[in-house]
């Protein structure tokens, strides 16, 4: 079969492998339909390696070439002789996330952020083919009525939901979210989902300004063109946010969605850069802000397809773009030279 493989910063090669075979009686091979292109991949190809490791993965053993794709959809191909609660032809996704189940972390529940943690497509082979392995307890049923393309991205829409989750926002909270990327986008969509009374985003970008508007944001501000947290105060009843999430990893764009907020509120913070914070302890203790990391997903992307199931959360916009795996190469290229226009690209392995 066909796979997109890392060998190395700046070295990513459509390689032919042998297909992933059943080793394992918890052990799924997923026939990929969708696989999305994340910009940890980018980063990984541009200046891995980051989160993959040269030397052999605790959890796996696997070192590079590594095959990447960690948000995708696919149909149950072969299962696992002690697997019985899914079936052949199956449409499924996967909580990517690899995890020891014995560390601290684990035990308290919070296995995506395991101490020796990975996930599928960085520390294991991943979707960017046209077959993957995974264990049985990281496949997520995909409900009836919910497409492919919608259950591809599913992963990087979770990524959005536990941010917000993280800044506990709730029907009624007005939210600023710094950035309309991926991250920015989908933070947007759960906001709302959760009830968001009002949503104001900061965005430079005219096209992704306007998706960010068309997806139900009540105002869209660019930060080189106005004083964003002026006119969120006056917008908020010169009150101020009871949330924000920072979705760039940028600190000034930190800066902006820290200082906005209210008296009380909270950041949930999930860009994530090398970029180094200065925090005015007058801003933090004197109006008592609460700073929260935001990695990943805790459970989450189950519930994202339960949004999508029951009309709250739309994801079709997010899409914006689909190929073929054969043009892998030639987007990552593009990617990283800051050509590609596109939110989330998916690729198809099918021809």
């Amino acid at each position: 079969m066909q796979a997109l493989r890392w060998h190395g910063q700046n070295d990513v090669r459509l390689d032919e492998v042998p297909d992933p075979e059943i080793t394992n009686g918890d052990d799924v091979i997923i026939e990929v339909e969708f696989c999305g292109i994340c910009g940890t991949d980018i980063h990984e190809f541009t200046d891995g390696p980051q989160m993959i490791r040269e030397a052999a993965h605790p959890l796996t053993s696997l070192r590079p070439p590594i095959t990447l794709g960690h948000e995708f959809s696919g149909f149950v191909s072969q299962i696992g002789s002690d697997i019985s609660d899914i079936h052949i032809g199956q449409l499924v996704t996967v909580d990517p996330c690899l995890y020891c189940g014995q560390c601290p972390s684990c035990l308290r529940g919070d296995y995506h952020i395991c101490t020796s943690g990975g996930s599928v497509g960085l520390a294991s082979d991943g979707a960017l083919a046209t077959y993957v392995k995974v264990q049985r307890k990281n496949v997520i049923p995909v409900p009836d009525g919910i497409p492919a393309d919608w259950a591809a991205v599913a992963e990087p829409l979770a990524v959005g939901y536990h941010a917000a989750r993280r800044a506990r926002i709730k029907a009624g909270d007005q939210v600023l979210i710094t950035g309309a990327g991926p991250i920015g986008i989908a933070s947007l969509l759960s906001a709302l989902a959760l009830g968001a009374s009002a949503v104001f985003v900061s965005e430079p970008s005219s096209e992704r300004s306007k998706l960010a508007k068309s997806l139900g944001a009540t105002a869209v501000f660019s930060p080189q063109e106005s004083d964003v947290r002026r006119q969120v105060y006056e917008l908020t009843g010169k009150v101020g946010p009871d949330a924000s999430i920072e979705a760039t990893g940028r600190a000034d764009a930190f800066e902006l969605a820290f200082t906005s907020l209210r008296r009380g509120g909270r950041i949930s913070v999930a860009g994530i850069s090398d970029s180094k914070l200065t925090v005015s302890l007058h801003q933090l203790v004197l109006y008592e802000r609460e700073i929260l990391g935001s990695l990943g997903y805790n459970l989450d992307i189950q519930r994202v397809l339960e949004l999508m199931a029951e009309g709250l959360l739309d994801p079709s916009p997010f899409v914006t773009a689909k190929f073929s795996l054969s043009q892998s190469p030639r987007l990552f290229a593009e990617s990283a030279l800051g050509k590609s226009t596109h939110l989330k690209t998916l690729l198809t392995p099918k021809e």
